[in-house]
């Protein structure tokens, strides 16, 4: 890498810190979930947040859209919705000049730099696979046409994990779509207690642009590029692998488990921990880069059985699990 081009990235990754600050103007606490989001932006990947109502996941993807000077849609899934309404459709419009009737793709809101798919098990199936090619394509292709995406792209798609009727849960295999699976908790009670002295009032604080979208693009680019050893790399595959029952040396994945993860999740977990030595301001991979990201890359790509659901066992205990050994 040349000192210039090096001059460049240092510049831009020390502005990660100030951009974790402004989001946290406004959304108070949550950094677990937060950072996760930024690094799948980071990685290229798209992620799937999970949570009751009220825990700001609306405001949250919107926030750090201003924050990064990304243009932002939201698209409310509901069960008539069809796959036009996200890509777009055509329509029938005539020159002025000429008379003459013609065609005209209209954009739909994936169109952005930042969608949020907000309740996607709200959705038909038809409508839920609109979303999901365009989102492993990079493109939506209509009446023989290509239309690019824009760069960078990141969808993030929300799910209700109460209320489940009248719904359209995604099959695993769409689920494995998904870089990021992240869990967001209730807050603490300080933390709590600081939305509702700082949310019920007039107070609007003002975020500042951070990072521009082709800043984004090179912290993409040097993601890639962030060192990690081969004793990492083999740690990983041995993890990914041990998910697997038929192979696990684990008893605990034997009995619980149906089957675990494939080679993407390995894929999705060394991106991922480049990805968090990024936001960490450093260029090689840890440990505990590993460690942290196995439950979000992980927890949807693996299968638990009858047994296990009546257990109220969990694919985070078959992770820990894992990682105690």
């Amino acid at each position: 890498m040349e000192t210039k081009e090096l001059t460049h990235y240092k510049t831009v990754v020390a502005k990660l810190p100030r951009l974790k600050k402004e989001i946290g103007k406004v959304i108070v606490g949550q950094q677990e979930a937060i950072d996760e989001i930024l690094i799948a932006l980071l990685a290229g990947g798209h992620c799937l947040l999970e949570g009751v109502p009220g825990l700001a996941k609306t405001l949250m993807v919107k926030t750090m859209a201003e924050a990064l000077e990304m243009n932002f849609k939201r698209i409310q899934f509901t069960p008539d919705l069809m796959p036009g309404d996200i890509i777009g459709t055509e329509i029938l419009e005539e020159d002025h000049n000429t008379g003459k009737k013609f065609f005209k793709f209209n954009r739909g809101p994936i169109f952005a730099h930042v969608v949020l798919a907000d309740e996607i098990n709200r959705t038909p199936p038809k409508t839920q696979a609109a979303l999901l090619e365009a989102m492993q394509e990079g493109k939506v292709t209509y009446a023989g046409t290509d239309y690019e995406l824009p760069r960078p792209f990141l969808i993030i798609a929300t799910q209700n994990p109460i209320e489940q009727a009248g719904t359209y849960p995604l099959p695993e295999a769409q689920l494995d779509r998904f870089l990021l699976y992240i869990k967001l908790s209730y807050p603490s009670e300080q933390e709590e207690l600081s939305v509702l002295k700082t949310t019920t009032g007039t107070a609007r604080p003002e975020l500042q642009t951070v990072l521009t979208d082709q800043e984004i693009v090179d912290l993409q680019r040097l993601t890639r590029q962030v060192h990690i050893s081969d004793e990492l790399i083999g740690f990983i595959n041995q993890l990914v692998r041990s998910t697997r029952p038929e192979s696990s040396p684990s008893a605990f994945v034997r009995q619980w488990c149906d089957w675990g993860a494939g080679p993407r999740a390995g894929q999705a977990l060394v991106l991922c921990s480049k990805a968090r030595a990024v936001l960490n301001e450093r260029f090689s991979v840890i440990p505990e880069d590993i460690q942290t990201l196995a439950y979000p890359i992980l927890r949807h790509r693996i299968a638990l059985n009858f047994r296990a659901e009546a257990e109220n066992i969990t694919t985070d205990q078959v992770i820990g699990e894992l990682l105690k050994k």
